[in-house]
């Protein structure tokens, strides 16, 4: 194959090697570099020639396939912003989405996907190409998505490649050349997004899942000589799962690195994968707000099991106190980030921009600690943020659909450990006086309202909740009593009802 370690990202790779394997699709279905360059520069022209220019948004409720490939690269190159949307949400979900992000153009396979665009459009290269930038919908704790949107820099793609390729050797030694990315997660989650968009970037050749399956990626991995991986600690948490004649019937060796993030991993799982996978696995710690915080190597890891890392590259950190005080290494507190590079603003919200930042620098809303040589450990999550699977889950979006239930009279949503999803969402409900609804019926009732992965596993009834004395619902006391095994306040009968949610969606 040509040698392409010098060239700066997908469009000048394929250019110069049209015959290297680009994506080998769901379907097993092969695209060249060539290819996918030509029908890129198609769906390019076709957005163009529907109007659109630098700083308009596009939309995608596409499943993972090579129509999302292309959304990512042709609003890439011609300045757009480019919103993927989950597509298990509800159509009214998506559809504030799309409001809110003020949408020009919304691809779906109903509309045809990208070859509709496509049609009767050249497959030359565009003029005037400048960068475009994924806008990414992270819900905040008030339910309602936010879109976190990154300034455009108004140069060519290609400018920025050399900063993505030094810095991904830096945290996850991947490097150009000739390697196998396998995608396992939706497109739709930001993580396995860029690094889908990285892989392609660096001249490796994608294998897209069809969904997440243990022993479907297994073979995967053997078929394709698959070198680089993104999952989440629930598919290692699955795959472990697996029978040990059939974790050994598949030949992972040519696994290089597996990136892993989206959640706290188990560190027994984590030494388990490790021991059977070799020392491939990367980690790295962020958020849609402040990217690759922290990143640790598999090695490192092993010395100090547990950290999820020291500051990535043109990254610093920072511990407060609930006084803005900065602790000493070992004192948790919470966790704050810096980076020059990287600026964000939520889109319509300069309030809750300027309400994230604290003199320049970002908090997650996490807590945890430095230890003395500044790897980071985390102690939990934010206070009412349920991880399920690698997936946010917000508790006030839930209680809202549950209390538009006429039986309700209120509700509490947390997230309860779980062995294999980190966490599940357990719902506790005050019903108001008379007929009282089944947990069968809540959940039938929050079907048109909610995806799915963000349907309680347990739905339990209290006769009364509690609340501060201001009125506000007090989810630390919910959940400290319902996982002591007691009442969340007052007496009173409960029902659960277990296994209604598929969890969540990265895993699909």
């Amino acid at each position: 194959m040509t040698d392409i370690s010098g060239l700066p990202g997908f469009y000048r790779i394929a250019e110069a090697d049209p015959g290297r394997r680009a994506v080998i699709d769901t379907d097993g279905t092969v695209t060249t570099y060539g290819e996918l360059l030509a029908r890129v520069n198609r769906v390019s022209h076709g957005l163009r020639a529907r109007g659109l220019g630098p700083g308009d948004v596009v939309a995608g409720v596409l499943p993972n396939g090579i129509d999302a490939v292309v959304m990512l690269l042709a609003t890439g190159q011609i300045g757009l912003y480019h919103v993927p949307v989950n597509w298990h949400l509800t159509e009214s979900e998506i559809g504030y989405i799309l409001a809110d992000s003020e949408a020009r153009i919304t691809v779906t396979p109903e509309s045809g996907g990208t070859a509709a665009l496509a049609e009767g459009q050249p497959e030359t290269a565009p003029r005037d190409r400048t960068a475009g930038a994924v806008m990414w919908y992270t819900s905040g704790t008030t339910g309602f998505p936010k879109g976190v949107r990154r300034p455009l820099s108004g140069a060519e793609p290609e400018q920025a490649v050399p900063l993505y390729t030094w810095f991904l050797g830096e945290v996850c030694d991947l490097r150009p050349g000739d390697e196998v990315h396998l995608v396992t997660s939706p497109m739709y989650h930001s993580a396995p997004c860029a690094h889908t968009l990285f892989a392609l970037h660096l001249g490796h050749t994608l294998v897209i899942a069809p969904r997440f399956d243990p022993v479907t990626v297994l073979e995967l991995i053997e078929r394709h000589r698959v070198t680089n991986a993104m999952m989440v600690p629930t598919m290692f948490h699955r795959m472990l799962r697996l029978p040990a004649e059939v974790r050994e019937k598949y030949d992972v060796s040519s696994l290089r690195q597996v990136v892993h993030t989206g959640a706290a991993c188990p560190v027994a799982d984590k030494k388990q994968m490790m021991d059977w996978w070799g020392p491939v696995l990367y980690e790295y710690y962020g958020s849609t707000e402040s990217a690759i915080a922290f990143a640790v190597k598999p090695h490192d890891w092993l010395a100090r099991p547990g950290t999820v890392g020291r500051p990535a590259p043109a990254f610093e950190a920072r511990i407060l106190g609930p006084d803005g005080e900065e602790l000493p290494p070992g004192e948790p507190g919470l966790i704050h980030v810096r980076s020059a590079t990287n600026r964000f603003e939520y889109l319509k919200d300069p309030a809750k921009t300027a309400a994230s930042m604290r003199d320049g620098w970002y908090a997650p809303g996490d807590i945890g600690y430095l230890d003395a040589d500044g790897y980071l450990f985390l102690c939990d999550r934010r206070t009412d943020l349920i991880v399920s699977g690698g997936v946010n889950i917000y508790p006030a979006e839930v209680e809202a659909a549950i209390l538009e239930h006429p039986a309700v009279a209120d509700a509490a949503v947390i997230g309860v450990p779980d062995e294999e999803w980190g966490h599940v969402v357990v719902a506790l409900v005050q019903p108001l006086p008379g007929p009282r609804p089944s947990a069968e019926e809540l959940l039938e009732h929050l079907g048109p309202r909610l995806a799915r992965f963000k349907h309680p596993r347990v739905v339990e009834f209290r006769d009364e909740l509690p609340r501060t004395p201001t009125g506000k619902l007090s989810r630390s006391r919910v959940r400290e009593t319902y996982l002591a095994g007691g009442e969340s306040g007052g007496g009173g009968a409960a029902e659960s009802a277990d296994g209604s949610g598929d969890g969540g969606a990265a895993a699909d």
